[in-house]
């Protein structure tokens, strides 16, 4: 059985939502905390065994590349100044793996991002990591799915609970369970009404896929939005190969929308230890003057 050794990172959107601070630099390297939102995505699929990345770009997406890539000047001036804890940083991003690029030329959706990349995946199930969500898990949440595809041998897509409130914020799966968090899809609908949706599991952003999938992007009609949904293209080939979704493990943060992003820079700032106490009491205050324009 093929093991899943590569990974696609669509990173080709506009980011409309965070403009004007899109204009000129990328969604993807918006800081949460100080390291950019697309390098808690490669880490995480490192950390599950992915030896080869490959990250969809379009126009404007140049600074992604410069991250990943060395940067002689600033190292040579934090060698000289003796900064060594920044200079191991500034080069961690560098060494973190194989990381190849490639561009989509047209705005076509994320079903087309990912059959842009098709040459560099060939005939090998490959992972799938959307940058808007965020997985803090003990164990990565994308080798909790590698371990279950190597048990199936099938496609398998991450999902969450999700709020009934939610719900049409998300493409939900209606599945049969059959063990462990784990169900075979029934059918998938991409943002139901509230009322309408089968279940509650909500689609977060992870997916080991087959090679098979490339074949039905190729061949995909636009859906939504008038682009190539990888939700439709999902449907068909659960069609005729069994396709199942995982309630991974771990705590989902959403930085693809303001709110989201604030909060998980919040709570990700919490973390560190050298941030907290100073965070802390200034988020008390903040609650403080609230409390007193309240009254």
């Amino acid at each position: 059985m093929a093991k899943v050794k590569k990974a696609i990172i669509p990173a080709a959107g506009l980011g409309t939502r965070f403009l004007p601070a899109t204009k000129a630099m990328p969604k993807e390297m918006l800081p949460v905390v100080d390291k950019p939102t697309i390098q808690y995505i490669v880490e995480e699929a490192i950390e599950s065994g992915i030896e080869d990345i490959i990250i969809v770009t379009g126009k404007g997406k140049r600074a992604i590349e410069d991250h990943f890539d060395n940067s002689f000047e600033l190292e040579q001036i934090l060698l000289e100044k003796k900064k060594y804890d920044l200079l191991d940083e500034v080069q961690k991003s560098s060494k973190l793996v194989d990381i190849h690029y490639i561009r989509q030329k047209e705005p076509n959706g994320l079903g087309h991002a990912i059959w842009c990349a098709r040459k560099f995946i060939g005939q090998e199930p490959f992972a799938v990591l959307l940058g808007d969500d965020i997985i803090s898990a003990e164990k990565p949440c994308l080798r909790q799915m590698i371990e279950k595809y190597e048990r199936y041998n099938s496609s398998i897509i991450g999902v969450q609970h999700v709020t009934d409130e939610e719900v049409s914020r998300y493409g939900i799966v209606d599945g049969r369970w059959v063990e462990d968090a784990l169900y075979q899809i029934n059918h998938l609908v991409e943002k139901p009404k509230r009322g309408e949706a089968p279940s509650n599991l909500a689609i977060m952003g992870r997916y080991i896929l087959n090679p098979g999938i490339f074949d039905i992007l190729g061949n995909q009609n636009p859906g939504a939005g008038g682009e190539i949904q990888l939700t439709d293209a999902i449907a068909t080939f659960n069609q005729t190969e069994a396709v199942y979704a995982y309630n991974f493990e771990g705590t989902r943060y959403d930085v693809g929308e303001k709110m989201g992003f604030i909060q998980t820079t919040i709570e990700f700032a919490l973390q560190r230890e050298e941030l907290r106490s100073e965070l802390l009491k200034y988020l008390s205050g903040v609650m403080e003057r609230e409390a007193e324009h309240a009254g």
